[in-house]
């Protein structure tokens, strides 16, 4: 394995470097493009705490420590800092530490909120670039296959990524476990502030067909919208005047208006719930002071979960993938032992090929010499056979003779043993 990884500590690097040093916009593309006259195949990770670069460099640790201090001088350069500036908070992987670093970052294992799903996604987009911009070498593209694969299998094996641990994704978590034909459900949405915009964009994932948005402000109500749009969705943008009215249209309402009033009531809940048959309707309240009036947790038809409620269920989530964690870290170190296996198969696979191919080509020049020596009448073919036939069993055995007398030459009575035996064992078969 020759991968290498070179990174920007979230931790300890300061924000205003950890924003400099980032990928954005066309910075990618050009970097990518620089990059891989460096490499064999490279990446870059970029989001909002990770600055990372994949790269297959070449085999040799000479050549290897050569190409990753040529890639940190280069990012240096291309962001126009200093050296300097920059060393003490980058941090490097090489083989079997790149890999498992790269499997534990897809698994989520890496991530500030442990076990969480985006950085796959957000890797397979870094992915899909580099290969827009042909910055990928086949080779590279094997290992990433692996690392899908192995981080699917680590978060189907474990729990690690099984619990909510953040609001919009608990919300998201109770959408599902109380109604089952989402596609038909409508998601009112109560102010469009940040938290109610990152709650409403979980529960629009799920594929919810009809979103109402109540906002005093119109113009970030139009752009909560439209960000929520979809092809087989109809959002609907509303004035907070008409909240009692709609109220009886929604199952699922996400409320975070900073108001200092409660805006829905228990007698505007008891009306909406005749209105609908008393049908359920799930409700979240993410204000404090609350909008939604904590009687209305009484009533039958209604689940009403409060910021506190859902930040007690995230508590004992994190606790839970803490604990998945331990066996997801365990299953990653046997999946990387897998996938250096069938890389070092893979890899040996070329080399016995290229062995071959050399092997082939001076069996090639044999022959034509032994042809040429026939037909000038040189030699007889008998005596022209017994020479190809010494000249080929030489050639043939150059390789593993020089390779015993280098072992027994350096004492190395392991690797002589293990030539020896495995030529024997062959030659028996």
């Amino acid at each position: 394995m020759r991968l290498v990884v070179i990174g920007v500590n979230h931790k300890t690097a300061p924000v205003a470097l950890r924003e400099r040093l980032a990928f954005v916009g066309d910075d990618v593309t050009t970097a990518l493009r620089q990059l891989k006259s460096m490499s064999d195949g490279c990446v870059i990770v970029s989001t909002c705490n990770r600055t990372e670069i994949y790269a297959l460099l070449p085999q040799s640790i000479a050549e290897q420590s050569d190409g990753i201090e040529q890639i940190k001088s280069w990012l240096a350069q291309f962001k126009g800092m200093a050296f300097s500036e920059i060393q003490a908070y980058l941090y490097t992987h090489q083989n079997s530490h790149a890999l498992t670093h790269w499997l534990r970052v897809a698994s989520g294992l890496d991530s500030m909120i442990l076990g969480e799903p985006q950085i796959l996604g957000q890797i397979k987009q870094a992915v899909q670039l580099a290969q827009s911009q042909q910055a990928l070498s086949s080779q590279l593209s094997w290992v990433i296959d692996q690392v899908f694969a192995a981080a699917k299998r680590v978060r189907s094996d474990t729990q690690v990524g099984a619990q909510a641990v953040s609001l919009g994704f608990a919300a998201a978590k109770l959408v599902t476990q109380i109604f089952d034909d989402i596609a038909s459900r409508t998601l009112l949405v109560v102010a469009a502030g940040e938290m109610n915009r990152l709650v409403a964009t979980h529960i629009a994932g799920l594929g919810v067909g009809r979103i109402i948005v109540c906002n005093r402000s119109p113009e970030r109500a139009q752009a909560l919208a439209a960000e929520l749009a979809a092809p087989n969705r109809r959002v609907e943008v509303r004035g907070l005047d008409a909240l009692a009215e709609v109220l009886s249209e929604a199952d699922i309402v996400s409320s975070c208006s900073g108001s200092m009033d409660a805006l829905i009531d228990k007698a505007m809940t008891i009306t909406a719930l005749k209105r609908r048959r008393y049908q359920p309707i799930l409700m979240v309240d993410l204000a404090v002071p609350r909008d939604i009036e904590p009687s209305i947790g009484q009533l039958d038809d209604v689940y009403l979960y409060s910021v506190d409620d859902l930040q007690h269920v995230i508590a004992g989530n994190l606790e839970q993938r803490r604990q998945a964690a331990v066996d997801a870290e365990l299953l990653v170190s046997q999946l990387v032992v897998e996938m250096e296996r069938r890389f070092q198969v893979r890899q040996v696979g070329r080399d016995i090929q290229a062995y071959r191919a050399r092997t082939q080509d001076q069996v090639a020049q044999l022959v034509a010499q032994s042809l040429q020596k026939l037909e000038s009448g040189e030699q007889s073919a008998e005596q022209t056979i017994t020479e190809l036939s010494r000249r080929l069993s030489q050639t043939l055995s150059h390789a593993p003779s020089k390779l015993m007398r280098k072992a027994a030459r350096e004492g190395d009575s392991a690797l002589l043993d293990f030539v020896v035996t495995g030529l024997h064992d062959a030659y028996r078969k």
